[in-house]
C-alpha cells in the first residue's frame, strides 16, 4: 500500500548535503534513479531536481525501512528519513556534489510506484540513446534527465536577466496581441478561424513587428516583450514552428547606439548566466566580407580556415569546370587543412556528398604528403597543382578542398565544409564564445523559380541611406535590376556559428514604405488591404526606430553549447511539427467545424 505524505515535510533537496550537514537528520523526497541490493545493506540513489543523494538501509539499525527498500525499483518515489554521515575514505564519490557524504535511512515513505520506462535515462553516451520520437512521445521522462533539466533552468535565468538589464535601461515590457491580421510576406502564417466573423480567419504573428513599430509611433519610446511567434515553415536542427524572442525597439537610435544596447545585452546575460566575459565591443563584418572569408552570413570564428581564392592561380588553365565558372563570372575557392593529408580516399568521398547537398558538383582536393597526390593531376599536372597549392597557403602535410561555381554555391559549400571539417577534425574549443556583428546585408534577394526579388530581412527594413537613391531609380525607371545591389540597415549578431539575434533600423518615411512595397511587387491596392493600418499610422508623426530580436532558443543554443534546439525546450515539436505527446495536431469534431463555418475537403 502507498503512503501518505501527511505532515512530513522535505528539509533539503537531493543535491544540498555537504560535509557539514554530518549528524543532522534530514528528510528527502524524489525518484530512486539506481538501487543496488547487497543483502543487508541496500543503497539507493535519490534524484531530485537538483541533484543525487546517496540513500543507505541497513537491516541492523532500520529493519522495517530495510523491509520496504527491498519492494522499490527504479523511479519509484520516495521520501526518506535519516542521518547525514560521512563516507568511508574510500566511499567518496567526487563526481557528485553530495559525494562525501550520505543518509543512513531510519524511515521510508512509498510515495508513488512506476511502471518500466520505455527507455533509459541514463545511458554512456549519446549513441546509446532511445531514438528521438521514443523521447518526445514521453518527454515528460525525458525532462527527468539532469542535463535537459539544467538547459531549462539556464532558461528562465537567461530571461530573468535579460528583463533585468532592460528594466534598467528604461524599457518598458508591452505585450501584443497574438490573434493578429495574416499578411503573407515570408514564412507562412499559421492562422486561426473565427466564428463569430463568418469565413475569416485571424494569423498567429510571426513576430510582434508592427505593433513594436506602432508603439514607437504611439510615443512609447523604448519596448520590449518576451513574444511567443510561430511560423508554419518547413523545419530544422534550429527551429519550431512556435519559439520565443526578445524583442526589442527604440525611438531615435543609431546604429551604434543599437550596437551598444545588444552588446551590453549579451555580456549582462552571459555573465549572469555563465559568469562568462564577452569582449566588447563584438568584431563587425560585412555581409558581403563575411561570405568571402567564412562562405557564411553567420560564421563560427571559434576556429580560423578562411576561403582561399584561388582564381590567380588559374591563369590560362584549360581545364573546363575552372574555366566556365571563371568566365560565368563564379569563383573558384578553397579550404585549407592543416593535417589533411593523412585522410583516406573515403574520407574526401564523405565530403565529396556534403558538398554536393548546396549545389555543388564536385569536390576537388590536394594532398601534399610524402608525395604529392590531387584530384587534379591529370587536368593540371604537377606544377599546376602546386601553384594552387602556394596561393592557398597549404604547406607540407594539408590539405586543400576545392570547389568551382557560382559564387552562392561556392559560398554554400565551402561553408557547410568548413564547419563539418572543424567538427571532425576537433578544432572547435569548449566553453569558448566568440560573438561578432554581420552587418550591411543585401535589401532584397532574388528568386529564380518566379523571378522576382523579395525581401532579405522584411519589407519594413530601412536601405543604407547612400543606397536610397538606388531604390528610387529602380522603381522610377523600372531597372529592378539595381535592387540586388541595394543594403538594408540590417545586422544579426552571432555568437559561435548561431545567429542569436537580428534585427534593423526601420523605415519610418510613408513615401520610402510605399518604394519598398512597390519593389516587392505590390500595388497601392494589395498594400492597403495587407497594412493599411501600418500605412495611416506612419503619417501621423512617426520617429525614426530600429531594434532587433533575439531568439530564446537560439541563445539557449549557444549557451548551452548544443546544435539541436529541442534541448532547450520543454515541450518541442518533430521535424514535421507534430507533437508525439499529446498527438498534435489531431481533428476537431463535426459540431465545431460547422461553428466555424469550415467544409474539410479530402485530397485525391
Amino acid at each position: 500500500m502507498l503512503d501518505n505524505l501527511g505532515d512530513l515535510r522535505r528539509t533539503y533537496s537531493c543535491g544540498e548535503l555537504r560535509a557539514e550537514h554530518v549528524g543532522q537528520t534530514v528528510t528527502l523526497m524524489g525518484w530512486v534513479a539506481r538501487r543496488r541490493d547487497f543483502g543487508p545493506l541496500t543503497f539507493f540513489d535519490l534524484r531530485d531536481r537538483d541533484g543525487l543523494t546517496q540513500v543507505v538501509f541497513n537491516e541492523e539499525t532500520a529493519r522495517n525501512a530495510h523491509a520496504k527498500a527491498k519492494e522499490v525499483r527504479g523511479e519509484y518515489v520516495i521520501a526518506v528519513t535519516g542521518e547525514v554521515v560521512a563516507r568511508a575514505e574510500g566511499q567518496r564519490n567526487p563526481k557528485l556534489a553530495t559525494g562525501e557524504v550520505e543518509v543512513q535511512a531510519r524511515e521510508l515513505l512509498l510515495l508513488n510506484t512506476a511502471r518500466t520506462l520505455p527507455f533509459q535515462l541514463e545511458v554512456a553516451s549519446s549513441d546509446a540513446m532511445a531514438s528521438e520520437d521514443v523521447r518526445l512521445k514521453y518527454r515528460y521522462l525525458d525532462l527527468r534527465r539532469p542535463q535537459l533539466q539544467a538547459n531549462l533552468r539556464l532558461r528562465a535565468k537567461v530571461v530573468a536577466a535579460e528583463r533585468r538589464f532592460l528594466d534598467e535601461q528604461g524599457f518598458t515590457e508591452i505585450e501584443t496581441p497574438i490573434l493578429i491580421k495574416s499578411t503573407p510576406e515570408g514564412a507562412r502564417d499559421y492562422v486561426v478561424p473565427s466564428r463569430l466573423h463568418h469565413g475569416k480567419f485571424y494569423a498567429l504573428p510571426q513576430s510582434p513587428q508592427l505593433f513594436k513599430q506602432l508603439c514607437m509611433i504611439a510615443g512609447l519610446d523604448r519596448y520590449y516583450q518576451i513574444a511567443r511567434c510561430f511560423r508554419d515553415e518547413d523545419l530544422r536542427a534550429d527551429r519550431q514552428p512556435e519559439f520565443t524572442q526578445l524583442d526589442v525597439e527604440m525611438s531615435f537610435p543609431s546604429l551604434e547606439q543599437v550596437y551598444a544596447l545588444v552588446e551590453g545585452l549579451f555580456a549582462h546575460v552571459f555573465r549572469d548566466a555563465l559568469d562568462v566575459e564577452l569582449t566588447v565591443p563584438f568584431p563587425r563584418l560585412s555581409y558581403a566580407e563575411a561570405l568571402r572569408r567564412y562562405g557564411s552570413d553567420k560564421p563560427d570564428l571559434r576556429f580560423e580556415m578562411e576561403l582561399q581564392d584561388l582564381a590567380p592561380a588559374l591563369q590560362g588553365t584549360t581545364f573546363v569546370p575552372f574555366v566556365s565558372a571563371l568566365e560565368a563570372g563564379g569563383e573558384v575557392k578553397g579550404l585549407v587543412v592543416k593535417g589533411g593529408a593523412k585522410w583516406s580516399r573515403k574520407q574526401l568521398d564523405e565530403l565529396q556528398e556534403i558538398v554536393k547537398r548546396y549545389g555543388a558538383g564536385a569536390l576537388a582536393w590536394i594532398k601534399l604528403g610524402d608525395e604529392l597526390s590531387s584530384s587534379l593531376l591529370k587536368a593540371l599536372g604537377d606544377e599546376g597543382v602546386k601553384r594552387i597549392a602556394e596561393t592557398a597557403g597549404a604547406e607540407q602535410g594539408d590539405a586543400v578542398l576545392i570547389i568551382a561555381g557560382n559564387a552562392d554555391t561556392v559560398a554554400a559549400s565551402l561553408g557547410a565544409l568548413r564547419n563539418e571539417v572543424a567538427r571532425r577534425e576537433k578544432l572547435i574549443p569548449a566553453s569558448v564564445f566568440k560573438p561578432l556583428w554581420v552587418t550591411e546585408f543585401p535589401m532584397y534577394e532574388y528568386h529564380e523559380e518566379d523571378g522576382r526579388y523579395y525581401a532579405k530581412h522584411h519589407p519594413f527594413t530601412s536601405p543604407l541611406d547612400e543606397d536610397l537613391s538606388l531604390l528610387e531609380r529602380a522603381m522610377t525607371n523600372n531597372e529592378t535590376h539595381l535592387l540586388g545591389q541595394i543594403r538594408a540597415k540590417a545586422y544579426d549578431t552571432v555568437i559561435n556559428g548561431i545567429e542569436v539575434a537580428g534585427g534593423s533600423i526601420r523605415i519610418h518615411r510613408r513615401d520610402v514604405q510605399r518604394l519598398v512595397f512597390q519593389s516587392l511587387g505590390m500595388t497601392e491596392e494589395t498594400a492597403r488591404a495587407r497594412f493599411g493600418f501600418f500605412l495611416d499610422a506612419l503619417e501621423f508623426g512617426t520617429p525614426p526606430h530600429g531594434g532587433i530580436a533575439s531568439g530564446i532558443e537560439r541563445t539557449l543554443m549557444a549557451l548551452a553549447q548544443t546544435d539541436n534546439i529541442r534541448d532547450v525546450m520543454a515541450f518541442p515539436k518533430t521535424a514535421s511539427a507534430a507533437d508525439l505527446m499529446i498527438d498534435a495536431p489531431g481533428t476537431i469534431d463535426g459540431q465545431q467545424l460547422n461553428e466555424l463555418h469550415i467544409r474539410i475537403v479530402e485530397e485525391e
